[in-house]
């Protein structure tokens, strides 16, 4: 399954105590094939270190620089869909561009997406992504 991870989906499901953990340990166990670009990288790397420390930071930088399971995507068209929050249209590019199945997200301004029909782009919420990995896996 190819995903795109939205910054906070990621914080909150590194945790190994976490309700959102699967998620992450579907990645880990090869489950997900992370799309990434650079700009969702940096971005990853620099709220890490705001919200946990910088040495977790470099740990996940290094682990999604190196990981067979994490694609770089390379972004060669920005459909720009998203006005209210103009930095979110990087997952959206990320996920058109990487032929995403999902991007996964909490984030209000990625509604819009629902009601659009093309291009078609999947949005689950972190909570429903984490129970149908569970699902599956268990």
């Amino acid at each position: 399954m190819r995903v795109v991870i939205d910054t906070n989906t990621l914080l909150v499901s590194i945790g190994r105590k976490s309700m959102f953990r699967p998620i992450f340990d579907a990645f880990l166990s090869g489950n997900l094939q992370l799309l990434l670009t650079n700009e969702i990288l940096s971005e990853y790397i620099e709220r890490l270190a705001e919200n946990t420390s910088p040495i977790v930071a470099e740990n996940i930088a290094k682990l999604l620089t190196r990981s067979p399971d994490v694609e770089r995507v390379d972004v060669y068209f920005k459909w720009n869909l998203i006005v209210a929050d103009a930095d979110d249209n990087k997952f959206v590019d990320c996920a058109l561009n990487g032929q995403a199945d999902y991007i996964v997200t909490d984030d209000r301004h990625f509604n819009i997406l629902r009601r659009i029909g093309f291009p078609p782009v999947k949005v689950v919420r972190t909570e429903e992504f984490s129970k149908m990995l569970t699902a599956m896996n268990g």
